[in-house]
């Protein structure tokens, strides 16, 4: 299964959030939806077959779990949408430690005050 037909859908695009908080049984998934338990679970065979969840049997319960590293191609996708970094970290530094520089250049430098009498000229 494809990863982005799997997260077309709201309700699996929202089990996938819920399950990024951490592991949860289908009875819990299915509380916070009007749709029965056993379409909670297609929900979640469908993301487990693109990868994206993985399910673990605790006796007689199922828990799922988010897997991160079946987010991979959406985040190569999204990535491939934004535009190169203009500045790099190592330009942004810099101009750290030049504006630092400046301000402390400046409140170390004493002020003179210009003279607030005007001068008389005499013809």
């Amino acid at each position: 299964m494809d990863v982005f037909a799997a997260l077309a859908d709201p309700v699996r695009r929202d089990l996938l959030g819920r399950l990024a908080q951490g592991s949860a049984r289908v009875v819990d998934l299915a509380a916070h939806h009007d749709i029965t338990r056993p379409a909670i679970s297609r929900h979640l065979r469908v993301l487990g077959e693109a990868g994206l969840v993985a399910a673990e049997d605790r006796g007689r319960e199922r828990h799922y779990r988010l897997e991160r590293a079946g987010l991979t191609p959406v985040a190569d996708w999204l990535a491939g949408l934004a535009p190169a970094p203009r500045f790099t970290a190592s330009d942004l530094d810099g101009l750290d430690l030049e504006v630092r520089r400046t301000v402390r250049e400046r409140s170390t430098t004493p002020t003179t005050t210009a003279s607030t009498t005007p001068t008389e000229e005499t013809a």
